[in-house]
């Protein structure tokens, strides 16, 4: 009953660090760059679903909807504001950027919604409910059953739309997508605008289960970098396998060696794969 128990907790927090490792793997194949502002995302979907849901009073699932939304045009914002005024596009200045906006964008949470943490309502009453032997809270399946349809509109995404298409187009090969008439610029702020609606809707889904507050998303963001790598960076199928390996693997190591090296076992797994396989558990 107790090992189920660990691997519901860790099959629900893998979907979330999915969802962010998703948004990695999106600017990485638009642009070949590392976008660290996707942790900020992560906290920033949180805020808008307290703002929605607790202050304006909405339902939450429409909270939810307008954290994804919000948090996406805010990427957007960042990646035509942020990025492409830069005068080079070598990925080592356009990673800096990502770091200072990053910092940026923190402070600009922490002025609007302070410093204090908050709690933010689940989607539905947090009843447990029974499921093969172990008792598992309502938002954890609804994490990872919202995450499932994320990745399914994303596949749709990529393979049925023009939009879709012309990213993959960029991604491959940048040259002659700018040869086609296709540009660029806004296939790469579409990139950020499905990273940051995957962040945003990683922080709106998890804050309810955790506490809320202007840094929360800083160690899931990393979590979910942790899970890009594991399952090779910029690969689709290898973050949503890197990301529940690794939170089955936390769950499980927490509760069977000790919860203390818990947070850090995530970067453990992340030093070893870097040495051990630097191209990921999944074949690209």
């Amino acid at each position: 009953m107790d090992f189920m128990q660990f691997v519901w907790a860790g099959l629900g927090n893998g979907a979330i660090y999915a969802l962010i490792a998703l948004g990695f793997g999106v600017v990485h194949g638009a642009m070949g760059i590392v976008n660290f502002v996707q942790v900020d995302l992560v906290t920033l979907g949180g805020m808008l679903l307290y703002s929605a849901s607790v202050l304006a009073g909405l339902p939450v699932p429409v909270g939810l909807l307008a954290a994804v939304v919000g948090t996406a045009l805010v990427a957007m914002f960042v990646e035509r504001l942020g990025l492409r005024p830069a005068r080079t596009n070598h990925p080592l200045v356009l990673v800096f950027l990502t770091v200072g906006i990053s910092i940026v964008l923190r402070g600009a949470i922490q002025m609007v919604w302070g410093k204090n943490r908050m709690a933010v309502p689940p989607i539905t009453e947090d009843v447990p409910v029974r499921l093969w032997g172990a008792m598992v809270l309502p938002q954890t399946l609804w994490m990872m059953a919202l995450t499932v349809a994320a990745i399914g509109a994303l596949v749709w995404f990529f393979r049925g739309t023009n939009l879709g298409l012309a990213m993959r187009a960029v991604a491959s090969n940048p040259t002659a997508a700018a040869v086609v008439g296709i540009p660029a610029g806004r296939v790469r702020m579409a990139a950020f605008a499905v990273a940051g609606a995957c962040g945003g809707l990683a922080g709106a889904l998890v804050t309810p289960v955790t506490t809320l507050s202007a840094d929360v998303g800083v160690l899931l963001g990393l979590k979910g970098f942790a899970a890009a790598i594991l399952g090779g960076f910029g690969s689709f199928p290898g973050a949503v396998a890197g990301g529940v390996l690794l939170g089955l693997v936390e769950s499980l190591a927490a509760a069977y060696v000790s919860s203390a090296y818990k947070d850090a076992l995530a970067f453990v797994v992340l030093v070893l794969v870097l040495c051990w396989r630097p191209s990921g558990i999944v074949r690209q």
